[in-house]
């Protein structure tokens, strides 16, 4: 992919040291500042070497943060690798819990507590209605807690399987036909109690809030199935390691301003532009920024963890199709102008740049 000409680490160093005196916390702060830095000289970098054509390459080093866009590719596509071996030869749902904007206030201060109780609320909706067949559910979901232009829109990204296991351990499909999983209507009533008992479970006494919560319409949206496996990994990739905003949606970065493309999902999904001054590009940015250790892709019931290592091979096994090994391509050790997977590091070097010896005759990465 042909790097972008912008970066939300352009907007960054363009704000300049004044971001300090603008009211994020620590958490933010250190973020902000990495992104900023990553895979530039401050954090150092390595040199590595082809040892089938002999070309140097000097790389300096990303700064792995999840909030980077620079850094989320590779870890997408381990993580895709690592669920390819987990698919069930069943169809698959996307379904999308959203919460209401009346959310927004308590999410600015409380994020933990709402974006938890996000991930529960969803869960006991899916656990409610796989119950009424009998049968125990699984659910792979990803939290996002960002709109097109970076306003503050929480919401779920599931991956549910259209089927469950049963009181004998067998699978069983949730419809004969596969073309939908459940009444999305009766969902979202079931969803708004569940969300709204957890908010009083951790404590949140609003009434005027609770009250406003049940008077509002709260959405539910589920995707028919899946054609295939394949089609699985490929869709599981768009939303995994998504990030508020990606580089290539930055069209231009001034002393000043900032202007990126959106789409307006109000207006048909057309695609527009916005421009905003860099101090509120960067406050919208910083909404999106999760709390330390915070788990935003979560695996429950048949395809939480504590399946996969027990059971996951009987239940694929039940099946006559099998699920189909998946492998991501990559070409993080294959040489740029050979193309061989041939480099290797031969070289370390921090702050004050690679030694001058590397740098003739060398190609300089810092994408």
């Amino acid at each position: 992919m042909q790097q972008s000409k912008y970066e939300v680490a352009d907007v960054l160093r363009a704000v300049g040291v004044s971001i300090e005196a603008q009211g994020y916390n620590t958490h933010q702060l250190r973020m902000l500042r990495a992104i900023k830095e990553c895979r530039t000289s401050a954090l150092g970098g390595h040199v590595d070497a082809c040892t089938s054509c002999g070309l140097i390459k000097v790389s300096y080093n990303s700064c792995r943060n999840r909030h980077c866009p620079k850094c989320q590719g590779h870890k997408r596509e381990e993580w895709i690798q690592k669920r390819a071996s987990e698919l069930l030869p069943v169809p698959y749902f996307h379904v999308v819990f959203t919460l209401p904007s009346e959310l927004n206030k308590l999410a600015m201060h409380e994020p933990k507590i709402v974006y938890d109780a996000l991930f529960a609320a969803a869960w006991q909706t899916l656990q409610s209605f796989g119950a009424k067949l009998n049968l125990q559910m699984g659910m792979i979901s990803i939290l996002h807690t960002w709109g097109q232009n970076l306003s503050l829109h929480p919401h779920l990204h599931c991956i549910v399987p259209g089927a469950g296991v049963d009181k004998n351990g067998k699978l069983q499909s949730i419809r004969k036909d596969g073309k939908f999983l459940f009444c999305t209507k009766a969902m979202s009533k079931m969803y708004r109690a569940k969300y709204v008992a957890e908010l009083r479970s951790k404590g949140i006494v609003d009434k005027d809030l609770f009250e406003s919560l049940f008077t509002k319409k709260w959405v539910v949206f589920a995707k028919r199935a899946f054609g295939n496996a394949q089609s699985i990994i490929e869709y599981l990739g768009r939303y995994t390691h998504k990030v508020a905003i990606s580089n290539n949606r930055i069209k231009e970065v001034t002393k000043t301003h900032v202007t990126f493309v959106y789409k307006d999902y109000n207006d048909g999904a057309k695609q527009k532009q916005m421009t905003l001054t860099n101090e509120e590009f960067i406050r919208r940015f910083a909404q999106h920024i999760l709390p330390a250790r915070f788990v935003r892709i979560r695996h429950f019931g048949i395809l939480s963890s504590t399946w996969k290592r027990s059971k996951l091979k009987e239940l694929q096994g039940q099946m006559i199709v099998v699920a189909k090994q998946f492998e991501a391509q990559t070409k993080l050790h294959c040489c740029p102008h050979c193309k061989t997977p041939t480099m290797e590091m031969i070289d370390v070097f921090g702050k004050r740049g690679p030694p001058k010896e590397y740098l003739l005759g060398t190609q300089n990465n810092t994408a």
